[in-house]
């Protein structure tokens, strides 16, 4: 039986605002680096609740859309608000933990392995990949690309099939626990310089150091803002 005229989940109050905050920025011809008014004009302009206002402030920092300083006010990342929907934020909340547990299960035994395994090449792809992330931080990206051929190069590294394809069946998954931890303030560099001290211990190959160092990144990870996010919070 179709489901397709089951209840309409109700649009939670901060929704609205997230609406209404966007076309604020569209028709204000607002930029990045440009500051959104205090939470509590935004309250009265809108004749909702302060905490209606920050949940939607919130939901932007979580998607790096805005920057909350503190004390100083909220500022625009990019040149739009070009907010994804509230309940894809919510399913990729929910797999989230799940991802990020298998990567850590993974990813520090390939480590591990790639450090006893590794030949000349791999140890040049894997410097490869850490030069093109360095470039892409380098330039004001959060060096989205660098990372992924790191991680893919550190696979490959371990020459190990079995591993190899359990990384492709999750490579969707991955991606997006990528993105999110890369968007976090501060993240890029601190990652590279995580990436840096893998490579060292698989190019040393001492390889317990190497799984101890992929674990420690892949738990950095894991600290993002989506994770400490409440979307049923009371914001009426």
């Amino acid at each position: 039986m179709t489901d397709a005229l089951r209840p309409m989940a109700k649009q939670r109050l901060y929704e609205q605002v997230l609406d209404r905050l966007r076309q604020y920025v569209t028709e204000g011809g607002l930029r990045a680096g440009d500051r959104l008014p205090p939470e509590r004009d935004l309250a009265q302009r809108l004749g909702v609740s302060r905490a209606s206002v920050k949940q939607a402030i919130v939901v932007l920092e979580v998607q790096g859309l805005v920057e909350a300083r503190h004390g100083g006010g909220t500022y625009l990342v990019r040149d739009s608000l070009d907010v994804e929907p509230v309940e894809r934020m919510v399913e990729r909340r929910r797999r989230l933990p799940d991802v990020l547990e298998a990567r850590e299960a993974l990813e520090t035994k390939l480590a591990e392995l790639a450090a006893e395994r590794r030949t000349d090449d791999d140890l040049a792809a894997l410097r490869s990949a850490l030069a093109h992330m360095a470039e892409e931080i380098e330039a004001g990206g959060a060096g989205v690309e660098g990372d992924r051929r790191f991680h893919a190069a550190v696979t490959a590294a371990a020459h190990s099939a079995l591993l190899a394809e359990f990384m492709r069946s999750i490579a969707e998954q991955i991606a997006e626990s990528r993105t999110e931890s890369l968007r976090q303030p501060g993240r890029p560099n601190r990652s590279l310089a995580q990436h840096r001290a893998i490579l060292d211990a698989i190019a040393e190959g001492r390889p317990r150091q190497a799984a101890a160092a992929m674990r420690r990144h892949v738990r950095t990870v894991a600290k993002v803002r989506l994770l400490d996010w409440d979307p049923e919070e009371d914001d009426r």
